[in-house]
């Protein structure tokens, strides 16, 4: 007599797994927040903490109560930086995330701490890192407070308001504010010259 096995599959074990949009966002969700949580530690380990504007930077270095001016070393370039104690080896130094106003950028030591005003060249783009060495943020999520926005002028506040659309459609892979004017434009003349054709128009 012959025999075989007929082996039933468990659904719970032999089933392969199906990937669903909702798996799909759910894995962005997790990855996302542990991006954000990696960034912050790294942000936190950093010998000072800083934070930015479209047209500045602000970093504090806390040195401790006791210490004066004149024990500093700290140089503001236009393109680095260097601060620490003199004769010693710097707390941090290194080449900026972008140029500097060295003539509006200054540096005062209160309460024990080094307050280091940088003044940005460029007002239209935010800086991924104080300097270039140090851990980089992720600047398509910065969303500056609405507060801040509602401070500025009206040409400025929409400058801001189209770079933080362009970030946002540059993350996702879709065309910046500037490309779907020219879309739009590219379309309205297809309509008023049907007979051309536009197939292979692109944009720079």
């Amino acid at each position: 007599m012959m025999s075989y096995d007929a082996t039933v599959p468990d659904p719970a074990v032999d089933t392969p797994a199906v990937d669903t949009p909702a798996a799909d966002a759910s894995n962005d969700d997790a990855k996302e927040k542990a991006d954000r949580e990696r960034e912050a530690a790294e942000q936190a380990a950093l010998p000072y903490k800083w934070r930015q504007t479209l047209v500045d930077v602000d970093v504090i270095v806390n040195v401790g109560k006791g210490i004066k001016s004149r024990d500093l070393a700290v140089v503001l370039a236009k393109s680095k930086i260097s601060v620490g104690f003199k004769g010693k080896e710097p707390i941090f130094a290194g080449e900026l995330c972008k140029p500097i106003k060295v003539e509006d950028s200054t540096w005062i030591l209160d309460n024990g701490e080094i307050q280091i005003h940088l003044e940005k060249v460029n007002k239209q783009e935010w800086w991924k890192n104080v300097v270039t060495h140090h851990p980089a943020i992720d600047t398509t999520k910065i969303q500056p407070e609405n507060s801040k926005l509602s401070d500025l002028d009206g040409e400025t506040r929409s400058m801001v308001e189209k770079m933080m659309f362009d970030q946002r459609q540059k993350s996702m892979g879709l065309p910046s504010s500037d490309e779907l004017e020219k879309q739009e434009i590219l379309k309205k003349f297809q309509a008023q010259h049907p007979e051309m054709d536009f197939s292979k128009a692109k944009f720079s």
